[in-house]
């Protein structure tokens, strides 16, 4: 059976620091966005008998998705931000007006948005910036059977920093391989450290000073 989910305005991080005026309000609004259109969406797929989404899109194909969706609510609830209008550009979501055409390829004031199933947030991306980074952790059950008894998408942690380019470290891959970067551990720590949601059994272990 497909059940809606709903955010739990309990688990929000009300002492966190949010830039470009953004409130808890513009992140829980999102995250019941992506709520609602995985329970339209799959309802239909399923009365359809065919497999819910989340089971049927590849990983990478899913955070991908995910990110798009979340870029695109954040700029509708947000009072300042839009979505980068450069097809590609960074970052994702950008300060209204402070480019000509809300069009940048890459530029300093905005926010990048990341979504991934790794718990604790460390995300690859193209290339370590100076940037308001923002990762959702997301879970997904495609495991319990029957595939009708699994529970949907549910959002457990976002994660909202400001970091710089010595904050990350380059993944070196072959040579058929594209170049990624991650947030090391001292990034990793000043992100969890402004966490927005957390909604986890038990908190990701920090590093000790």
């Amino acid at each position: 059976m497909i059940t809606r989910q709903e955010v739990d305005p309990s688990k929000f991080n009300p002492a966190a620091s949010m830039p470009y005026n953004l409130r808890v309000l513009d992140f829980q609004s999102a995250m019941q966005d992506v709520y609602d259109f995985f329970f339209d969406v799959n309802k239909h797929l399923r009365d359809k008998k065919l497999p819910r989404l989340d089971d049927m899109l590849r990983k990478a194909n899913l955070s991908g998705t995910i990110s798009d969706m979340l870029t695109e609510s954040m700029a509708k609830h947000s009072r300042s931000l839009t979505t980068n209008n450069y097809h590609n550009g960074h970052p994702d979501l950008i300060v209204k007006g402070v480019y000509p055409n809300d069009s940048v390829k890459a530029g300093e004031q905005g926010i990048e948005i990341k979504s991934t199933l790794k718990r604790g947030g460390a995300v690859d991306t193209h290339g370590g910036r100076k940037q308001w980074f923002c990762v959702f952790v997301y879970e997904i059950d495609n495991h319990t059977e029957p595939a009708d008894s699994r529970t949907p998408l549910v959002f457990r942690e976002v994660y909202l920093g400001e970091v710089d380019p010595d904050d990350f470290r380059i993944n070196n891959r072959g040579a058929l391989g594209t170049r990624t970067s991650t947030l090391d551990r001292d990034g990793i720590d000043r992100l969890r450290g402004n966490w927005i949601y957390f909604d986890q059994p038990n908190p990701v272990r920090q590093r000790r000073k």
